[in-house]
C-alpha cells in the first residue's frame, strides 16, 4: 500500500507542477477563462480581479505540487489539494454538462483540452488524492523541514517572478494562433478535412397565442394566414469539426468598411500596433515614434488596431498610423500585452513585441531590407 501511496503522490505532484507551469506561461489566458465562467454566472463584479486570482492559483498549483513531492506538511496540503480538485472537478463538470464553456483552460492554450477530457483528468486526480488522503499523517518527508522550506521559498519566488516576466513581455512559449510564423488568413480558414456544422433552417410562426417551429419540408397541413411569422433561424443539428483557429479577427476602417483580407493579402511588411482599452501611456510612445520614422524610410505601413471609442486617447501616438477598429476580444487574444506590436509580411506574422520590448522592435525594423 505504501508503494501505491508514493506512486499516487508522485503523479499528483508532477501533474500539479506541470499544469501550473503551463498556465504560468500565460496567466492572462487563465484570467480570461475565469472571466468566461464569471460571465456565464453573471458574476461580473469579479472580472477586475481575475488576473490576481489567476496568479495566486497558478503559484499555489506549483507550490502544492512541490510540497506533495517532498511530502512536506501533508496534513495541510492534502486538505488543500482535496478542496482544490473538488473545485476543479466542479468547474470541468459544469463546462461539460452545461455546454456553455468549450474548454476549461486546465493546461492553458498550449495543451487545449475539451471539457470532457478535462473532466476525466480531474476525476483521475480526485481518485489519486483520495488514495493519499487517509495516509496523509503517515507520509514521511523526503528532506529535512529546513530544506523543504528553502525549496518551497524558491519555488514561490520562481512561480511569481516567471508570471511577472511574461506579463511584462510575452509568453515564453507562444501557443496562440497568432504566434510568429503563422499566416493569419490561413488560420481563419477551417482545417483541411474538417466537417462543417450540419444545419437546418427553422421557421417559427405564432397561431392562437402559441409558437410553432418547423422546417421548410414539414410545414403543417393547415398552414394559412392564421399563422403569423415570428422568426427564421439556422439550427445546428449536428456539430461539425470545422473550427478555425482564428475566428473573430476583423479589421474595420473608421467608415465601417471591412478591410481584413484586403490588408492581410497585400504583399510587403506592415506594422500593427494593438491597443486595448485600459492601456497605459509611457516611455514606449517615444520609442514607437522612432519605430514609425524608421518604418517610413523603408515604406512600411503602420496601423493602430484598437477597440477604443474615444480616439482622442491616441493623440500622443504618431499621426502617420492608420487607425483600424477591432473587437476587444480579438485584440486580447492576439496581444497578451497592452499594447503589443506585430511585424507582418503579407499576412504572416514575422515577430511581435510587448511595449516593454519596443527597443528590440526598433533594432529588428532597422535591419529590414
Amino acid at each position: 500500500m505504501k508503494a501505491v501511496i508514493n506512486i499516487s503522490r508522485f503523479i499528483v505532484g508532477v501533474l500539479f507542477i506541470f499544469s501550473g507551469l503551463v498556465k504560468a506561461n500565460d496567466p492572462l489566458g487563465l484570467s480570461y477563462k475565469m472571466q468566461e465562467f464569471f460571465e456565464v454566472w453573471n458574476w461580473h463584479f469579479l472580472n477586475d480581479y481575475t488576473l490576481v486570482f489567476s496568479i495566486v492559483m497558478i503559484a499555489f498549483e506549483i507550490i502544492a505540487g512541490v510540497a506533495v513531492l517532498l511530502g512536506w506538511k501533508m496534513n495541510l496540503f492534502s486538505w488543500l489539494l482535496l478542496l482544490l480538485i473538488i473545485f476543479f472537478t466542479f468547474l470541468t463538470g459544469y463546462a461539460l454538462f452545461s455546454g456553455k464553456i468549450r474548454e476549461c483552460g486546465c493546461f492553458g492554450d498550449c495543451i487545449p483540452l475539451q471539457a470532457k477530457q478535462s473532466f476525466i483528468k480531474d476525476l483521475i486526480l480526485l481518485f489519486l488524492i483520495l488514495l493519499i488522503f487517509p495516509s496523509r499523517n503517515k507520509i514521511t518527508p523526503s528532506v529535512r523541514p529546513a530544506s523543504a522550506m528553502v525549496i518551497l521559498f524558491f519555488t514561490t519566488v520562481f512561480s511569481v517572478a516567471f508570471q511577472w516576466y511574461v506579463l511584462q513581455h510575452l509568453p515564453v512559449v507562444d501557443c496562440l494562433p497568432y504566434k510568429a510564423g503563422n499566416n493569419i488568413p490561413e488560420k481563419m480558414k477551417a482545417p483541411p478535412g474538417s466537417i462543417p456544422d450540419s444545419t437546418v433552417i427553422m421557421f417559427t410562426y405564432e397561431k392562437n397565442g402559441k409558437q410553432h417551429s418547423f422546417t421548410a419540408e414539414n410545414f403543417p397541413a393547415d398552414f394559412d394566414d392564421s399563422y403569423t411569422f415570428v422568426k427564421r433561424e439556422d439550427k445546428v443539428v449536428r456539430k461539425g469539426t470545422a473550427v478555425a483557429a482564428i475566428r473573430d479577427f476583423a479589421l474595420q476602417t473608421l467608415s465601417g468598411s471591412d478591410t481584413t483580407l484586403t490588408l492581410l493579402n497585400e504583399p510587403g511588411y506592415k506594422l500593427f500596433l494593438f491597443i486595448k482599452d485600459g492601456y497605459e501611456k509611457g516611455e514606449w510612445e517615444s520609442v514607437m515614434e522612432m519605430i514609425i520614422n524608421r518604418a517610413n524610410t523603408k515604406s512600411i505601413k503602420g496601423f493602430i488596431v484598437t477597440n477604443l471609442e474615444q480616439l482622442n486617447d491616441l493623440s500622443t501616438l504618431p499621426g502617420r498610423l492608420t487607425i483600424l477598429r477591432a473587437d476587444g476580444t480579438a485584440i486580447k487574444t492576439a496581444a497578451r500585452h497592452n499594447p503589443t506590436l506585430f511585424l507582418i509580411n503579407g499576412g504572416t506574422i514575422v515577430q511581435k513585441w510587448s511595449a516593454t520590448d519596443f527597443d528590440k522592435a526598433l533594432v529588428k525594423i532597422s535591419q529590414l531590407k
